[in-house]
């Protein structure tokens, strides 16, 4: 029998570790798809999400990309939102209270421009209330001239993430959001283990852009985009399971295309200990609570007890089924 309020099955232990956190069940909201929190208020508890990611937090507040800023893709959508928020202070003074007050578990996505930024946001939210985890998002696009490449260069996304383990509180796991492309997801991984990542998210959305039949020009105001949905979940599939292969114990968050309990078993049994949902929130916001529910389910389905247990069991399974 399914607990419509917690997702929770008879018989089926849904909680998980990563990196060091201890989390009820492994689903997630992912960054920039939840708004603030409040948002989501009016459907569930966010206090019941095993992490809720923040939008990504510059240090300056930013306007973001001109519109139009989403467009409906086969398989999905392209946003070009940009970077919008209301800066580290702000974020400090009303959104990360918010979420402290409902004892919410944060998951603060960062982004800055140079590491002096990185290095200045990190310290600022060392004394914030209770701040979870950091995701670093390293594709942004500003640094420093380098642009999106950070998140496929070893060396560039090292140097961000050495600066970031340095100045977060003692005890508060760092994360590395990594794209698809590059020079190797899994040089990328290592590279940012090596300077200090506690675990990765994979993926970060890979660029993409359409033309608008109409105007014949770029149907997104900021040209190209972030593709999300159904469309990038092979991918995403992908990388977990490449760099689960190549580091078995490393705390790996899976995320692209997940709107279903089946989607997010995959990702798990590729070597995810955590899912984030992402864009089918924006059709359906309690997209998280139902993902869970349908995991669990899933779990029962198979007689299996522990989520936990199943962690990259694709790896081991060697032609049988579940």
């Amino acid at each position: 029998m399914t607990d419509q309020t917690t997702g929770q099955v008879a018989g089926v232990d849904l909680s998980t570790s990563l990196a060091g956190l201890d989390l009820p069940h492994p689903v997630m909201s992912a960054s920039g798809c939840a708004g603030t929190g409040k948002e989501l208020a009016a459907f569930y508890d966010v206090a019941d999400l095993a992490a809720f990611v923040t939008r990504s937090i510059t240090l300056d507040p930013d306007a973001g990309h001109p519109p139009p800023r989403m467009v409906e893709t086969p398989s999905g959508m392209l946003s070009a939102v940009g970077l919008q928020g209301p800066g580290v202070q702000g974020f400090l003074a009303s959104e990360l209270p918010w979420l402290a007050q409902r004892r919410t578990r944060t998951i603060v996505s960062i982004a800055g421009s140079t590491l002096g930024e990185y290095a200045e946001l990190v310290l600022r939210l060392a004394a914030g209330p209770g701040v979870a985890g950091i995701e670093v998002n390293l594709s942004h696009g500003g640094f420093e001239g380098v642009g999106r490449l950070l998140a496929g260069d070893p060396y560039q996304a090292a140097r961000v993430i050495s600066v970031v383990r340095r100045d977060s509180p003692p005890g508060v796991p760092v994360f590395a959001k990594l794209v698809p492309d590059g020079q190797g997801v899994v040089a990328v991984a290592r590279a940012v283990v090596d300077a200090g990542a506690d675990g990765v998210v994979l993926i970060s959305s890979p660029l993409g852009m359409a033309i608008d039949p109409g105007t014949l020009r770029p149907a997104l105001g900021g040209t190209t985009g972030g593709l999300s949905g159904p469309a990038v979940r092979p991918l995403a599939l992908r990388c977990v399971w490449e760099v689960h292969a190549a580091m078995p114990d490393l705390a790996i968050v899976g995320v692209g295309g997940v709107r279903s309990g089946l989607d997010a078993l995959e990702l798990v049994l590729a070597g995810a200990s955590a899912v984030q949902v992402g864009s089918v929130t924006f059709a359906d916001p309690s997209a998280c609570t139902r993902v869970l529910r349908e995991l669990a389910e899933e779990l029962a389905s198979r007689s299996i007890a522990r989520v936990a247990d199943v962690v990259g069991r694709a790896h081991r399974l060697e032609g049988q089924q579940l």
